[in-house]
């Protein structure tokens, strides 16, 4: 008798658990997919700008902390390096939450096989998401 009494607390509490874990991952996936909202069309914007050769205009999507460690010149070098006119596709990843900033994964493809993968962090600043950081990784 005391086994099945255990066995049935036990089952409940496993099954407790598991309800606690789904509603947490449902709550920080929301929470996630509320926040993240309006870095796509940001994400966009930038690349656009990039694209048309208004470079000015996607430097000013960054924050001013990145302003103040990269310059213009270093920007335009940083893109340039980048060989960005070899890409034709962009697909980005699932968006990581970390403190205030979103961290976004980007790969960049060209039509043959090769990928460009890149960080960008964003953080809101007067309720507009801006480019705080942007990383090259090393391709997959």
């Amino acid at each position: 008798m005391d086994w099945d009494l255990a066995r049935t607390i036990g089952t409940k509490a496993l099954l407790a658990g598991a309800g606690a874990l789904l509603l947490y991952w449902t709550i920080s996936a929301v929470r996630l997919v509320l926040s993240a909202r309006g870095i796509n069309p940001l994400l966009k914007q930038f690349f656009n700008q990039v694209a048309s050769g208004q470079v000015d205009g996607a430097y000013l999507l960054t924050t001013k902390n990145y302003r103040s460690h990269v310059n213009r010149t270093q920007f335009i070098r940083f893109l340039a390096g980048l060989q960005l006119n070899k890409y034709r596709n962009l697909k980005s990843g699932r968006p990581r939450l970390q403190e205030d900033q979103i961290i976004l994964t980007v790969k960049l493809k060209s039509d043959g096989k090769e990928e460009l993968p890149l960080d960008f962090t964003f953080v809101k600043v007067d309720d507009q998401w801006r480019v705080d950081r942007i990383q090259k990784l090393a391709a997959a």
